[in-house]
C-alpha cells in the first residue's frame, strides 16, 4: 500500500477527481487504486506498466479507474507527489547537529526515519528513476524535492557553525545517505539495516566535526566494510 509513517490523511488524487468532495467508499477506491499502482509500477517499471494492469491489481473496472485518474502517467504523478510531501517534511524534522551523544541519537533516529521512509516507497523511487525526464512534469516534481530537501538539511548546518559550505554539504550527506539504502533495498550489500545507520550516522557526524563526535562500533561494521562490499 502506499505507505506512510505519520499519522493517516486523505489521500491524494487524479485530475478527475481534483475539486470533487470524494465519499469514504470513493476515499477508499482511490487508495486501493495508488496500492495497486505502487505495486505494479514496482513490479513492472514505469513503462511497461499499464492501466490494465493496475485495474486488474486493484479488482476494479476502467470506468472506475478513469473517474479518479486520467492516466497512469496521472496516476504515477499523484504517488510523486505525494512521496515528494512525505520526503519534505522528513527533511523540515531534521535535527540540530552537534558533537554530542544526544545530537548522535537524534541524528540516528532521522537516518532510520529517512530508511524507514526509502524502503516503504521503494517501487514508487525505482519507477521515478526510470520515468523521469528533466523537462518532464516528474523531472520538475523531483528538482523541486532535491531543492526543498536540500534547502533544510543546509539551514541545520549553517546552525551548526561548521567551517564546510552548507550547500554543498547537504548535498554530499543526502547523496551519501540515499545511495547506501539503494543498495539496501537493493540487497546489494550483506549489511543489516542498522548497522548501515550507525555507520551513516558515524560517517556525517566525524565528517562535520571530526574526532569531538561520539560514535557506536556500528554493530562491528565499518565504513570500509560497506564500501569494499558495494565494488566487490
Amino acid at each position: 500500500m502506499v505507505p506512510s509513517n505519520r499519522p493517516k490523511k486523505t489521500p491524494p488524487v487524479g485530475r478527475p477527481a481534483e475539486g470533487r468532495e470524494l465519499r469514504p467508499r470513493g476515499l477508499h477506491t482511490v487508495q486501493r487504486l495508488l496500492d495497486a499502482g505502487t505495486h505494479v509500477f514496482g513490479e513492472r517499471g514505469y513503462h511497461a506498466a499499464r492501466v490494465d494492469d493496475i485495474v486488474e491489481r486493484a479488482r476494479t473496472s476502467h470506468g472506475t479507474f478513469y473517474l479518479y485518474f486520467a492516466s497512469k502517467e496521472d496516476l504515477f504523478r499523484t504517488l510523486a507527489v505525494g512521496l515528494a510531501e512525505h520526503m519534505v517534511e522528513l527533511a523540515h524534522r531534521f535535527p540540530p547537529l552537534g558533537p554530542n551523544s544526544d545530537d548522535r541519537a537524534a541524528l540516528r533516529a532521522w537516518i532510520e526515519d529517512f530508511a524507514s521512509l526509502y524502503e516503504q516507497w521503494a517501487p514508487v523511487l525505482q519507477a521515478w528513476t526510470e520515468g523521469e525526464v528533466v523537462d518532464s512534469e516528474f523531472g520538475q516534481i523531483a528538482a523541486g524535492l532535491v531543492k526543498d530537501f536540500d534547502s533544510a538539511l543546509a539551514a541545520r548546518l549553517r546552525d551548526a557553525d561548521i567551517d564546510l559550505n552548507p550547500e554543498t554539504t547537504a548535498v554530499a550527506i543526502v547523496a551519501m545517505i540515499e545511495r547506501l539504502e539503494f543498495y539496501l533495498v537493493a540487497q546489494a550489500v550483506p549489511v543489516t539495516r542498522d548497522a548501515a545507520v550507525d555507520v551513516l550516522t558515524d560517517v556525517t557526524l566525524r565528517g562535520l566535526f571530526g574526532g569531538r563526535a561520539p560514535a557506536s562500533d556500528g554493530g562491528g561494521v565499518t565504513a570500509s566494510d560497506v564500501t569494499a562490499e558495494i565494488y566487490s
